[in-house]
Order: C-alpha cells, then sequence, then structure tokens
C-alpha cells in the first residue's frame, strides 16, 4: 500500500462514524449530505472554504455548484489539476439558507474532522477561500478577525502550514472585476507548492 491509498484509508475511517453527524444543530436542520471533501489525499495543496451549498449538500461533493465551476476554470488557468488537490470545507453540512456557520458549528466540525483531515493529508499549502474560513482557521491575538481585503494573496505561517487567505469564488461570482486577483492568487499558490517539491 502506498502513501497515498494509506491516507485515504486513514480518511475513510475518519468519516466512517460522522456520515449520519448530529453532534451540532446542522445535523439536524434538513442536511442530505454530509460533504467531508474530496481529492488527492496526499495533496500538497488543500482549498477550505465555508460550508456546503445547495450543489454540493444534494451532491455530496464539495464546490461543484456556481462557484465550484468558477474554481474549477481558475484552477485551469492556473495549471493545476483539480484531482491533484484536496477540497474541503469548514462545517461538512450545508447551514440553512447559506448562512455563516456559527462557533459552535465551526468549533465542533473543525474538533472531529478539519484538523484530523490536515493532520492525514498534511498539505503544505492551504488556500483559505474568504473570510470566515480564514478566521476559522486564525486567532489573533485581540480576537479581532482579519479582514481578507487586508490580508489577501500574503503568506501567514500557521503551525508549519502555509496558508495563503483568497477571496471566495462566490465573492469573484458578484465581484467579476476581482477574477484576475483571483486566479493570480491560485497561480500563487501553485508556485508555492512548486517551490516546496
Amino acid at each position: 500500500m502506498n502513501i497515498r491509498e494509506k491516507k485515504q484509508e486513514l480518511l475513510n475511517k475518519l468519516y466512517e462514524p460522522y456520515k449520519n453527524c448530529i453532534l451540532c444543530p446542522l445535523g439536524t436542520l434538513g442536511r442530505k449530505n454530509v460533504v467531508f471533501g474530496e481529492g488527492n489525499p496526499d495533496a500538497d495543496l488543500m482549498f477550505i472554504g465555508e460550508a456546503p451549498g445547495r450543489d454540493e449538500d444534494e451532491q455530496g461533493k464539495p464546490f461543484v455548484g456556481m462557484s465550484g465551476q468558477l474554481l474549477n476554470k481558475a484552477l485551469e488557468i492556473a495549471g493545476i489539476n483539480r484531482q491533484d488537490i484536496f477540497i474541503t470545507n469548514i462545517v461538512k453540512c450545508r447551514p440553512p439558507n447559506n448562512r455563516l456557520p456559527t462557533e459552535l458549528e465551526s468549533t465542533t466540525c473543525k474538533g472531529i474532522l478539519l484538523y484530523n483531515q490536515i493532520r492525514i493529508i498534511k498539505p503544505k499549502i492551504i488556500c483559505t477561500l474568504g473570510s470566515h474560513a480564514l478566521n476559522s482557521l486564525m486567532v489573533t491575538t485581540k480576537g479581532e478577525p482579519l479582514k481578507i481585503t487586508k490580508v489577501r494573496g500574503k503568506i501567514i505561517q500557521r503551525d508549519k502550514i502555509t496558508l495563503l487567505p483568497i477571496y471566495h469564488p462566490a465573492y469573484i461570482l458578484r465581484n467579476r472585476s476581482e477574477l484576475i486577483t483571483f486566479v493570480n492568487d491560485i497561480k500563487l499558490a501553485k508556485a508555492l507548492t512548486d517551490e516546496t517539491k
């Protein structure tokens, strides 16, 4: 068994007890599927968003709706094969009406799933998509949330992992003028990943 197969086996074991998770309110608020994430279990580059949307909840896969299509296009332009990276979210269940996850929901899901995914996959670079994902992974000394507009595209070191905050593709759908910035940030993520090889 190679490293990739071993890591996939570990991820499968991690997910098994949570296929019908009800440890936080999201498990009882109409969710159809727990969206664990997908991609290369031995990826050097990982993308983390905030939560699944309607399409993701229906299909049980992350970033498959309009935001996902935009992300796929940006990955393609940057020369990244989606199958080579790993994509997930802070919380794995869709919040009602696409509201932001609460602190309880985020903390619960990070503790049982996300941090373990990161430990198993061991990515070299993590791209946080949007301010919620960024602030869920970062705790500032003053407890003030980081502004994505101020830290977007800037490298942040955290626990031996390089974080690269970038805009969420849903934001780009509403602000097309930032599309080039979004693509360039993904190109930077690829360049940083390539440097680690």
